[in-house]
């Protein structure tokens, strides 16, 4: 009996549940089904004719420009920010060049090799300026010599003696060749590569350095710390000025002019050494070289009175000839298998900073580092 009950009770709740009730949902919260939502998708989609397909194509446009124009904006930001910081890093790089060139005096390579690419002055010299590369390339074969050579260590006491000493030098010689060429484009005088090429080969030559550049070059490099373009550019300089100064020395070149002219007139060329020549070694002995056997490799002679000697017979005089430091007159008295014998007449002429002078009163020369210069 109680398992017929137990059954009639279970089937009783059973039809409970089978009846339940389930509350109907409002029609405004009805999810909608998918063919309900395709409908209403497609219900939207305009229809495209012939009349309609520039307005959709506009509409389209439109809608893309609100992605495109964030976009832009962003690429101006970065730009501006860009330019910012390269304007910012230019100015801190000038900033820190200007220090060390005009306060500290930086000698270092670095800012060296930036003398050489931006034109960053040291002087003015007359209506000439003076660059802080040319101060730097004087002042740094000097320094390389004593670092290479003595030993000396710039960063010391002892080297900042050095350079105390040597850095006024440095600047005259530099502020002094801007007069020069200040003269020299006066007075239309030049110095051509060939005669560069020539003092070259002198070099290679009275060294017995063969007939190519490398010997050479390694010597300038061990020494000065020079290429041979460096060395090029010195010797121009050296050349313009002993150029300018035997031009402008019209009384020497005077006196040597009357001196030819009476060997010409057969004077006696000891007679004349002894009165006139200005070489103390050799006037008293008619002019008459200590050596008797010169050759293109002695040092006493210059090669300029050399290359006249190859020229000349015994007894001939040579034209008035000019070297680094005077004007001169020769004469070969005898030609022993290419080995010389001969005696000259030597008129100096006045150096460079006597027709510098003039112009370094006229226009003082205008200094941007503190650097007392020698008198």
């Amino acid at each position: 009996m109680k398992k017929v009950t137990l059954r009639r009770k279970a089937q009783s709740t059973s039809a409970k549940k089978k009846t339940t009730v389930v509350p109907r949902v409002a029609k405004r919260f009805r999810k909608p089904t998918l063919q309900q939502q395709t409908e209403a998708a497609l219900s939207n989609v305009p229809r495209i004719t012939n009349e309609t397909v520039t307005e959709h194509r506009e509409e389209v446009l439109k809608g893309a420009r609100k992605y495109k124009y964030p976009l832009e904006h962003s690429k101006h930001r970065i730009v501006i920010v860009s330019s910012a910081l390269l304007i910012a890093a230019i100015i801190g790089f000038f900033v820190y060049i200007t220090l060390s060139l005009y306060r500290y005096q930086s000698t270092s390579l670095f800012t060296y090799r930036v003398t050489q690419v931006l034109p960053f002055p040291v002087a003015k010299a007359g209506g000439r300026w003076v660059s802080y590369e040319n101060y730097l390339f004087e002042l740094r074969r000097v320094m390389h010599y004593y670092e290479t050579q003595q030993q000396a260590d710039f960063s010391g006491e002892s080297g900042e003696r050095l350079l105390n000493l040597y850095s006024p030098q440095a600047l005259k010689k530099v502020i002094g060749y801007a007069y020069v060429k200040e003269l020299a484009a006066q007075h239309n005088i030049r110095v051509s590569e060939q005669e560069i090429d020539d003092e070259i080969r002198i070099l290679r030559v009275q060294n017995q350095l063969g007939s190519g550049d490398e010997e050479l070059e390694v010597i300038m490099q061990k020494f000065f710390g020079w290429s041979i373009n460096d060395l090029r550019r010195q010797l121009k300089d050296e050349l313009l000025a002993q150029k300018v100064a035997s031009k402008l020395d019209t009384k020497a070149y005077a006196k040597a002019q009357n001196i030819l002219l009476q060997l010409r007139d057969g004077a006696d060329f000891a007679a004349l050494a002894a009165q006139n020549s200005e070489d103390a070694a050799t006037k008293d002995k008619g002019g008459q070289y200590n050596d008797t056997a010169i050759t293109i490799k002695s040092k006493e002679v210059p090669i300029q009175v050399v290359r006249e000697l190859e020229k000349l017979q015994p007894g001939g005089v040579s034209d008035i000839i000019v070297t680094s430091t005077a004007f001169e007159i020769v004469k070969l008295l005898s030609n022993e298998n290419g080995k010389y014998k001969a005696a000259h007449i030597k008129i100096p002429f006045a150096s460079i900073e006597k027709f510098i002078q003039p112009l370094e009163k006229k226009n003082p020369p205008k200094k941007f580092i503190d650097v007392k210069l020698p008198e």
